[in-house]
């Protein structure tokens, strides 16, 4: 069935479709429409990066944006910035390097909760753009970071599956109200 790019939105835990693999996909133009759309969605919700099947679909494929400066000190390297939003067809992530490290993160589909996440600092990204073009590219920082979360939703990780116990203990009260909430809507608890 196809797909209305102006109805996608944001769906929330405990939703299935966010512990589902996504399938890899092939490019056309419904493709391009929907990654324009989260694009747009993205934005509209002040996240810096967007995984497919946080609007519903179990593609591989999601966007990402941190402009210059954004997140970042001004003596940081330049791969931790990006000058446009990017898109990722088919991503595969390569070559991690230095000690993982702890920082906070939080995810649109887990509205209210954050916590601590450790994730290599640099790390090498594979894809296809929007063009068909594929491409590798490598960054550290915030941007590494982004590109490891939005990969583990495309394998159905949730950042409350990485958090260490404390911080899991402390969105377990949140946890419990997005189920209700979900609930409350029609669907089934899972």
């Amino acid at each position: 069935m196809p797909v209305d790019p102006s109805r996608l939105q944001v769906v929330h835990y405990p939703d299935p479709i966010l512990r589902r693999k996504a399938a890899t996909i092939v490019l056309n133009d419904e493709v391009r429409a929907v990654a324009r759309a989260m694009i747009t969605l993205m934005k509209d919700e002040e996240g810096i990066g967007l995984a497919a099947p946080q609007v519903g679909l179990a593609w591989r494929l999601f966007v990402a944006h941190l402009p210059p400066g954004e997140g970042r000190k001004i003596t940081d390297d330049p791969s931790t910035s990006q000058t446009s939003p990017m898109v990722y067809i088919n991503p595969v992530l390569s070559a991690p390097e230095g000690p993982v490290e702890p920082f906070e993160e939080g995810c649109l589909s887990l509205p209210d909760i954050r916590g601590t996440v450790f994730r290599p600092p640099m790390i090498t990204i594979t894809a296809i753009d929007l063009e068909g073009t594929k491409f590798t590219q490598r960054a550290s920082g915030l941007l590494a970071r982004c590109w490891q979360h939005e990969m583990d939703h495309l394998d159905g990780v949730l950042i409350i599956d990485k958090m260490p116990p404390t911080f899991r203990m402390r969105a377990k009260p949140i946890l419990k109200e997005l189920e209700e909430e979900y609930e409350s809507r029609g669907h089934g608890f899972i």
